[in-house]
């Protein structure tokens, strides 16, 4: 019997030890993510009988380089390699399959298989989409003879595609519907607790420490809160948000700004105080709302008490639907959402008013933007946005759960802005007034001059 030796780092261990139905482990670069990854799935390969294990990663390129290579040499004479199948077959009947997603709907080649332990390699490189679809594919194969609960397990960085739903889970712990908390465990491992590379490779930290200050915040200490390809760096937890205690000045004017969308109903609750500054103090984001019934539920979060001077909306809320011949404004207006205004809707110049809220000048200053924390919507989806690809001063409309909040904030922000002065309209009235534009006189003394 060939024997396989190894020492694995104190996180490692962790990782290793871990039975959590859902485990993260890494968050930084060289943190040992992927040597821990396949590591780990060989032992349950090893160690339990029939068990059916799934790897992935995103393209085949990188798979092949990660891991078939690595576990070729490492598994030789310990398991047979199936060219056609990719998968890794061991004498006591268990399997380890490869494969990779490139495109959004590969992962439905996986649909009706059953594996009780799936990997997701660099996860936040995948969608929620294809999270979710795995996880219908987690589940007892009927292989085993032994007792053993499916679990998945997963290692990442910030940033990437899957950045959210990973950090939500896995970091904010901002579980949902009928998700467990117990179930989400998150082993945090930075290149300094890699002995290796630190012992073999030190200067591998010089090379991270001199990455861009966002990516150095992500790379290097695994701050998920920065991350390259995010649209406003300038947003920071410890800076920007407050406890939902915060008292508003007297006299700060109440206002509130609203997306809708029957995927999404997001509304803000604002004051604008007296030295400039915005604080968002309250949110409502909830789903399948009609709006009639987002206007109730606006209206229902709204203290009696409480002066709300107006309501930033959308535009397209002014709209008139073919089918009723009324427009959204009309129908919210009709549930008693009084004192609607539309919203200056111009993108890039609404986002480079956000992204002046949010800066502040030195780490002595306060920005000019505070939001509560139980604004919790707010605060998870401002820091995913992401570049548009082809438009750089514009945000990403994808993934679009993630952008009702942060819009809601631009109108509520752009409704603060003085709007230029337009032209003055001029005319002349009169019982026997005459105008000739091309000579420019006037021909009755007695017309009077209105300007509106």
């Amino acid at each position: 019997m060939r024997e396989i030796e190894f020492t694995p780092n104190a996180k490692q261990i962790e990782f290793f030890e871990s039975t959590a139905k859902y485990t993260a482990y890494g968050g930084a670069r060289g943190g040992g993510k992927s040597w821990a990854m396949r590591t780990k799935l060989i032992l349950l390969a090893l160690n339990y009988q029939g068990i059916q294990i799934l790897l992935l990663r995103r393209t085949l390129a990188e798979l092949r380089e990660n891991h078939l290579l690595p576990m070729m040499s490492l598994l030789k004479g310990a398991a047979t390699y199936s060219a056609g199948e990719k998968e890794f077959r061991f004498p006591n009947g268990s399997r380890i399959k490869l494969g990779y997603c490139d495109s959004e709907n590969d992962v439905l080649q996986f649909q009706g298989q059953a594996y009780e332990v799936i990997g997701l390699e660099e996860a936040t490189h995948f969608t929620e989409f294809q999270f979710l679809a795995l996880t219908e594919s987690n589940r007892a194969s009927g292989n085993m003879k032994q007792s053993f609960v499916p679990r998945m397990y997963f290692t990442c960085n910030p940033g990437g595609v899957g950045h959210g739903w990973v950090k939500r889970r896995f970091i904010d712990r901002d579980f949902r519907g009928s998700e467990k908390p117990d179930d989400y465990r998150f082993i945090k491992s930075l290149v300094f607790d890699n002995r290796y590379i630190m012992e073999n490779d030190p200067g591998y930290v010089d090379t991270l420490m001199n990455l861009p200050e966002t990516r150095r915040k992500a790379m290097l200490f695994g701050d998920w809160d920065a991350f390259e390809g995010a649209f406003f760096p300038e947003f920071e937890h410890k800076r920007h948000v407050v406890s939902s205690s915060i008292a508003i000045p007297e006299g700060a004017v109440r206002f509130r700004a609203l997306d809708y969308g029957l995927d999404m109903t997001a509304c803000l609750w604002c004051a604008a105080c007296g030295d400039g500054s915005i604080i968002v103090y309250r949110e409502l984001y909830k789903s399948g709302l009609l709006l009639s019934e987002a206007a109730e539920h606006i209206l229902s979060a709204t203290p009696k008490n409480e002066r709300i001077r107006y309501t930033v909306a959308s535009p397209d809320l002014w709209n008139r639907r073919q089918e009723s011949g009324k427009s959204g404004f009309d129908i919210m207006s009709g549930s008693g959402l009084r004192n609607m205004i539309k919203a200056d809707n111009s993108r890039i110049a609404g986002w480079r008013v956000v992204r002046e809220y949010l800066k502040s000048v030195d780490l002595a200053s306060e920005p000019k933007l505070k939001i509560a924390d139980n604004c919790k919507n707010l605060i998870r989806c401002l820091p995913l946005l992401r570049f548009d690809e082809k438009i750089r001063e514009d945000a990403a409309d994808s993934p679009h759960e993630i952008t009702h909040a942060p819009e809601a904030l631009r109108y509520a922000l752009m409704s603060r802005q003085p709007r230029p002065a337009k032209p003055q309209k001029q005319r002349f009235i009169g019982s026997a007034y005459a105008f000739d534009e091309h000579k420019q006189s006037r021909t009755d003394d007695f017309a009077e001059f209105l300007a509106y």
